[in-house]
């Protein structure tokens, strides 16, 4: 049987997304003990935990290189006298290799995936942080990435009028 060049082809395989986590690192640390500092006695304690998040990612010099941070502030105060415990601001980073992403992708894999991969070191950090401070250690909760994405592409559709943005 000839071959009349019409043989299929295999698909073309998509390319291999290759993400390598090259450092990690502490940028800025921050615990501040305000129950010590003001020295507020007695009276029961109910511990209300305020966390917010906020993200980071630029390019590199490097090809293919990314540095990705996430940045926590946590507030503790107490409900019952709205007296701050404690503050913990901590801006953690990775610098990432990646490679096999689409241009149109890369945007929403540096704010989600690279996150997901720091969020557990930074977790240790926060619950030792406050632990060594003098309270009893904090565990975050897992922070769905994902979700922040989606609200901050809101965020900034509604301040440009409801135009749609790219992801």
């Amino acid at each position: 049987m000839a071959d009349n060049g019409s043989t299929p082809q295999p698909p073309q395989a998509a390319p291999q997304v290759r993400m390598q986590v090259l450092a990690q690192f502490v940028r800025d640390l921050s615990f501040e003990n305000l129950v010590a500092q003001k020295g507020l006695q007695g009276g029961e304690v109910q511990p209300d935990i305020q966390v917010q998040v906020a993200l980071d990612a630029k390019k590199r010099p490097t090809d293919n290189q990314f540095e990705v941070s996430i940045k926590f502030t946590v507030t503790s105060t107490n409900r019952t006298t709205s007296d701050k415990l404690f503050l913990v601001e901590l801006d953690y980073a990775g610098v990432f290799l990646i490679e096999g992403v689409p241009v149109e992708q890369m945007h929403p894999f540096l704010m989600i995936e690279c996150p997901r991969l720091l969020f557990p070191f930074a977790r240790r950090i926060i619950s030792d942080v406050t632990r060594d401070g003098g309270f009893p250690p904090l565990n975050l909760d897992v922070v769905d990435f994902l979700a922040i994405y989606r609200q901050e592409l809101a965020r900034r559709a509604a301040q440009q009028g409801g135009k749609p943005l790219a992801s």
